[in-house]
């Protein structure tokens, strides 16, 4: 019973969907189309989105600025840097396995380990670890006080600060003179405070590399 203008931001964004889709499209181009939603409605949007994609069976190219929007949307992503493609691929191999140091820095959040760091926490003698080279490392890839399985390097980290949100949380620590950020499930047990001292530890073979 309303027009367009009279609807709210997603309702907007569903009216215009509806009426493209309307045209049976091969490819369907989506430019930003959440950017101006709020956060809850954005994330309910997103969830419409890749829905309808499935049931219409079309392929939509969607752009965004939002490397998270982009991992949680995607079978494929394409990261461009200055009109020029570094890297398509999954999702997970986008984050994980990223082809370049732009794409690496891009997507999501990263350390860039230290020399110095490499060396204090012997990831310098593993083989196949070269500290002359730019050496990144993803921030859940690191942990406080939960050693997992995998982990094989050690060492000791005090909390400068933290982020609680809710369901994990982001501590900043530093150890042989450099800034580390790790994120970790609340999991319930003891939240760490600054001046803590802390057990960092990390897997080598988590860590990606790149010429200089």
């Amino acid at each position: 019973d309303r027009h367009p203008y009279d609807l709210s931001g997603g309702e907007q964004q569903r009216a215009a969907l509806a009426k493209v889709l309307l045209l049976e499209p091969e490819i369907l181009l989506l430019d930003e189309p959440l950017a101006a939603l709020d956060l809850k409605l954005r994330k309910d949007m997103q969830i419409e989105l890749k829905r309808i994609q499935q049931q219409v069976g079309i392929t939509f190219i969607y752009v965004t600025h939002d490397q998270e929007e982009a991992l949680t949307l995607s079978d494929r992503i394409a990261v461009f840097n200055k009109g020029v493609i570094e890297q398509i691929g999954r999702p997970d191999e986008i984050y994980s396995h990223s082809a370049t140091e732009f794409v690496c820095n891009f997507i999501g959040d990263i350390n860039r380990l230290t020399p110095e760091f490499l060396a204090g926490t012997g990831a310098d003698k593993v083989e196949g670890v070269d500290p002359k080279k730019h050496c990144y490392i993803r921030l859940e890839r690191m942990h406080v006080n939960e050693t997992m399985a995998t982990d094989t390097l050690k060492t000791e980290a005090v909390v400068e600060d933290y982020e609680f949100y809710g369901m994990y949380i982001k501590y900043t620590v530093r150890a042989f003179g450099q800034t580390i950020k790790v994120i970790e499930k609340n999991s319930g047990k003891t939240l760490y405070k600054k001046g803590d001292t802390v057990t960092l530890s990390y897997n080598p073979a988590d860590i990606m590399q790149y010429e200089g």
